[in-house]
C-alpha cells in the first residue's frame, strides 16, 4: 500500500486553509503561523524521508531494525508505520482535528493512558504488517481505558460487542470477559481488520467502517452507490452520523501525532520497552493475593489483568497475569514459595441430599471441571454428607454472600452527612462513590436523598448514555445490564417520573462493566 507524505500534505494544508484551523501554543517559541508550520513540517519530513519512500514500510529493514531498538520512541515507530492517507485537506477530518486541539488534556490523558498497552499493541501490528494507524484506534474506540463500556454493549480497549467477540473467538462468561485482555482483545482486533480488508476490496478506509458499523450496512451503503452510479469508496458513501464522524476522527488524531507540534501539542516519549511481563501462574490464584506478592496496588493489578470479572483468575484459565516489569522478579519469587492452599481462599461445605456437581457449580458461579479439579473429583458423583471445598474471595465470606457477591444498597442521607463520611461509613473511596452516582465531589447532599453504595470495590463501574429503543422499559433496559429497576429509576428521576419511557429518550446508567455483557 503506497506510503502518503503527510508532512507534506500537512504543510500545504495550512497554507491554503489556515483560516480553518488555527492551532495553538508555540514552536521554538515562535506563535505558530502557517509559515511556521511548514518549517516544522519540512523539518520532519527530510527526518523520515527515507522511511517514508518505501513502499513497504513495515518490512523495510530499518523499520524492523527499530522495532527492536529499546531506545526508539514508540511514538516514532507508530509515525513511521502510517500507511493511510489522512485526508487532511477534507472537511470531515479538520472538523475532527479542530476538536482534538480545543482539548490538549485528552490528547494527554488518552496518551499518557496508552502507556501501559502501546508497546504491546505497535508489535502486534508490526508483526502481521498492519497499519500503524490502528495503534491510534483505541484512542476513539475506548480513551485507552480497558474497562470502557458503551450503550452498545461494547467493551474493553478495542470495543468488541459480545456476539462480535464470541465470533472471533474472545471467551466470555462469569470468571473472565476477554474484551477487556488486551492480549487476547489485540490479537482479534487486528484479525478483524485483516478480514475486513479483504473482505472490502483492499480498502482500510472501508474496512474502519465496517469495524465501526458492520460490514452489512457498509455493503448496503455500496450496493445504493452502485445503483446511483456513483462512486463507492468511504468518502462517498451515506452511512449513520456515527461512522460519517468516525473514520475522520481517526485519521484525525493520526495527523495530529505525526506532527503533535505544529498543532502546539506535545505528546511525551513512550519508550520502546515493554511496560509488562506476561507470567505463567499454573493454577488459579486470589488477584488480592497476586498484588500483595507482587507488591503493588490491587487495582493497579486489575488495570493491567482488566479480563477478570471476579476476585480470583479463571479456575480453567487463562492461568496467567501481567505483572509490570518492575515487579516480574519480586512476584515470580513470592510466588514460588506460596503453598498451594495459600492461592486463594476457600468455603468449605456440606454436601446436601440431591447436590450434583452441576447444582452447586451454578449455586456458587464456578464450573463443575473446576470443582472436580480442586476436590480431586475424577467422575461426577458426590455423596452427601462429605464436604466439598469452594473457592472464594476470602475466607471470612459466607457460602450465601458469594451466590450474590455483587449486591448492592443505597445509603439514605442524614443531617451532617459528607461524601467524606458516607465514603469512611462503608470502606470505600469518595471517587467510587461519585462515578457510582453520576455526581461531582463538591455535590450538595440533601437529607433524605440516596446514594447507591457498592460494597465490592473490585466493581468497575462507567456511566452510559443510553438511547431507549422502541418497546423498552426501565425493566427491561434494567434486566439488559443486569441492574435493579430501582437503582436505573433512581438515576433518571425526571424519566422516572413521567412514569412511561419513549423511544430516543437519553437516560443514565452506571454499569459494573465485571458484571454485565
Amino acid at each position: 500500500m503506497k506510503t502518503i507524505n503527510l508532512s507534506l500534505q500537512l504543510g500545504i494544508l495550512f497554507l491554503i486553509a489556515a483560516c480553518q484551523i488555527t492551532p495553538v501554543g508555540k514552536i521554538n517559541s515562535l506563535t505558530i503561523s502557517p509559515d511556521n508550520v511548514l518549517k516544522v513540517v519540512e523539518s520532519r519530513t527530510n527526518e523520515y524521508t527515507a522511511l517514508r519512500d518505501s513502499e513497504e514500510n513495515l518490512l523495510s529493514a530499518r523499520y524492523l531494525q527499530n522495532l527492536k531498538d529499546p531506545n526508539m520512541d514508540l511514538w516514532d515507530l507508530v509515525r513511521d508505520g502510517f500507511q493511510l492517507n489522512h485526508g487532511i485537506d477534507r472537511q470531515r477530518v479538520q472538523n475532527e482535528i479542530r476538536w482534538f486541539t480545543r482539548h490538549p488534556d485528552y490528547i494527554e490523558r488518552v496518551t499518557k493512558r496508552s502507556e501501559k498497552f502501546l508497546f504491546h499493541i505497535v508489535h502486534q501490528l508490526a508483526a502481521k504488517g498492519l497499519p500503524m494507524e490502528f495503534a491510534l484506534l483505541p484512542v476513539i474506540e475506548s480513551a485507552y481505558d480497558p474497562f470502557a463500556y458503551s450503550h452498545g454493549r461494547a467493551s474493553g480497549l478495542w470495543q468488541f460487542i459480545p456476539a462480535t467477540a464470541r465470533l472471533h473467538d474472545i471467551r466470555i462468561d462469569w470468571w473472565y470477559d476477554g474484551r477487556r485482555d488486551v492480549i487476547d482483545s489485540t490479537d482479534a482486533a487486528a484479525r478483524y481488520l485483516e478480514h475486513l480488508y479483504g473482505r472490502m476490496g483492499d480498502d482500510w478506509l472501508l474496512a474502519l467502517a465496517a469495524y465501526n458499523t458492520g460490514e452489512g450496512r457498509v455493503r448496503s451503503a455500496i450496493r445504493k452507490n452502485n445503483r446511483d452510479k456513483r462512486e463507492t469508496d468511504y468518502w462517498s458513501l451515506k452511512l449513520s452520523r456515527e461512522t460519517t464522524a468516525y473514520v475522520p476522527r481517526l485519521l484525525a488524531i493520526c495527523a495530529i501525532i505525526a506532527e503533535p507540534e505544529a498543532f502546539g501539542l506535545e505528546v511525551k516519549s513512550i519508550k520502546n520497552e515493554p511496560y509488562w511481563e506476561v507470567i505463567d501462574i499454573k493454577s488459579p490464584l486470589d488477584l488480592d493475593k497476586a498484588a500483595e506478592l507482587a507488591e503493588m496496588d490491587s487495582r493497579d493489578l486489575h488495570q493491567l489483568n482488566a479480563g477478570y470479572n471476579q476476585w480470583s483468575t479463571h479456575p480453567e484459565g487463562p492461568h496467567r497475569l501481567i505483572i509490570p516489569v518492575n515487579r516480574v522478579i519480586r512476584f515470580t519469587k513470592a510466588l514460588k514459595n506460596l503453598g498451594s492452599q495459600e492461592r486463594l481462599s476457600w468455603t468449605r461445605y456440606r454436601i446436601a441430599s440431591g447436590d450434583t456437581l452441576g447444582v452447586l457449580a451454578k449455586r456458587f458461579n464456578t464450573t463443575t471441571s473446576a470443582l472436580r479439579s480442586i476436590n480431586d473429583i475424577k467422575g461426577s458423583l458426590i455423596i452427601a454428607g462429605n464436604s466439598l471445598v469452594i473457592p472464594s474471595r476470602n475466607s471470612k465470606s459466607s457460602v450465601s454472600s458469594q451466590s450474590n457477591p455483587r449486591m448492592k444498597t443505597h445509603h439514605v442521607i442524614q443531617l451532617g452527612d459528607s461524601l467524606s463520611k458516607i465514603a469512611n461509613q462503608y470502606g470505600l473511596r469518595i471517587s467510587h462513590l461519585t462515578t457510582l452516582n453520576g455526581i461531582s465531589r463538591s455535590q450538595i447532599l440533601y437529607p433524605g436523598q440516596r446514594l447507591i453504595i457498592s460494597m465490592d470495590q473490585h466493581d468497575v463501574v462507567r456511566k452510559v448514555n443510553y438511547r431507549v429503543r422502541p418497546g423498552e422499559s426501565f425493566a427491561k433496559i434494567a434486566n439488559k445490564f443486569n441492574l435493579s429497576v430501582a437503582s436505573v429509576m433512581a438515576w433518571n428521576q425526571k424519566a422516572a417520573s413521567a412514569r412511561y419511557l419513549h423511544p430516543g429518550d437519553t437516560i443514565t446508567l452506571f454499569i459494573n462493566v465485571t458484571s454485565t455483557e
